[in-house]
Formats: structure tokens, C-alpha cells, sequence
């Protein structure tokens, strides 16, 4: 164990239980949730590869276009 995480448990430990249950609710949804992400991104690295390989394919076949902002982005978008 790190010593920051000895001294964040030491000092949750001097908590009432019930914010002692709430501290340690809020680290374990944290670990679950970037195990979540961690499979979900593991996952998803057949399909990114099979895109970029397609991707690759298009360019070297001259199917691609160079980026136009004002094309690609027009400026009636919200996120501008």
C-alpha cells in the first residue's frame, strides 16, 4: 500500500461509520468504473484497428479529401 492511500484509509478510519461507508462506496465505485472502462477500451481495439485499416485503404485508393473546415464544420454548428 502507497503511503498517500495509508493515509487516506487512516484518516477515513477516524470517521463516524457511516461517512466511513460513504468514502469507501465512492472509492470502490471508482475502481469499478475504470474497470469498466479499462475492458470497454480493450474491447474496442478490434474494431479501431479494423476502422483504421479501412481507413488506410481509402486514402491509398484516393477515396479521401483533404479537411475543409468550412465544409466539414459549418459554422451553423452549436459546438463552434
Amino acid at each position: 500500500m502507497t503511503l498517500l492511500l495509508e493515509k487516506a484509509v487512516t484518516t477515513a478510519s477516524a470517521l463516524p461509520e457511516a461517512e466511513q461507508d460513504a468514502v469507501a462506496s465512492v472509492i470502490l465505485s471508482e475502481l469499478e468504473a475504470e474497470q469498466r472502462w479499462g475492458q470497454l477500451f480493450q474491447s474496442s481495439q478490434d474494431v479501431l484497428g479494423l476502422m483504421a485499416r479501412e481507413a488506410l485503404e481509402e486514402y491509398r485508393a484516393g477515396e479521401t479529401a483533404p479537411l475543409d473546415l468550412e465544409r466539414d464544420f459549418p459554422k451553423d454548428q452549436s459546438f463552434r
